[in-house]
């Protein structure tokens, strides 16, 4: 009979994933996202004109005031938002595992092992198309709620990255 050891391990000692150099996302993915932003408040600011223009007599000039004060701070903010959201993603690949970091007020870093991962696909939206981007999507043997989407990367590295990423998979069968 064999003798069971369970020996503690020294955590200082452990590898630390925040010293770890992550890749910044294509500077053209804040190009989508401002996009993304610019049709949203377009609906916004298009909604009320839009109401008015069948329906005047229910706009008052208090409305009117009121949205030409908080439209240019939605604009502002909502661009600032985006800016600070862009520049606090990244992604990393080391020998075993995939990591991505996302956040502004709590940062988030998601670290899914090489052998969880059972399909990759690369998806290219409308901007993204335009833009010369991908995502690269990363889905895990633990459902929809441990898979990984990756925007913002140049379609020739995101397909370098899926053959990476199939690679793995296939030496982990």
């Amino acid at each position: 009979m064999e003798n069971f050891i369970n020996t503690t391990l020294d955590t200082t000692q452990l590898p630390k994933f925040e010293e770890v150099p992550f890749t910044r996302l294509h500077p053209k993915y804040l190009w989508i996202v401002l996009c993304s932003l610019s049709l949203f408040i377009i609906v916004i600011i298009g909604a009320p004109l839009g109401y008015d223009y069948f329906n005047p007599d229910e706009f008052t000039n208090r409305f009117w005031l009121l949205f030409g004060i908080s439209v240019p701070i939605i604009v502002v903010l909502g661009t600032l938002f985006s800016v600070f959201i862009y520049k606090k993603k990244g992604y990393a690949f080391r020998t075993h595992d995939v990591l991505y970091r996302h956040g502004i007020i709590a940062t988030t870093t998601i670290i899914i092992p090489y052998n969880r991962i059972q399909h990759v696909a690369l998806h290219e939206g409308i901007l993204a198309r335009f833009f010369g981007l991908a995502t690269i999507q990363i889905y895990t043997a633990g459902g929809s709620s441990s898979d990984l989407s990756i925007p913002g990367i140049a379609k020739s590295e995101a397909e370098n990255i899926k053959q990476l990423l199939m690679g793995k998979i296939q030496k982990t069968l």
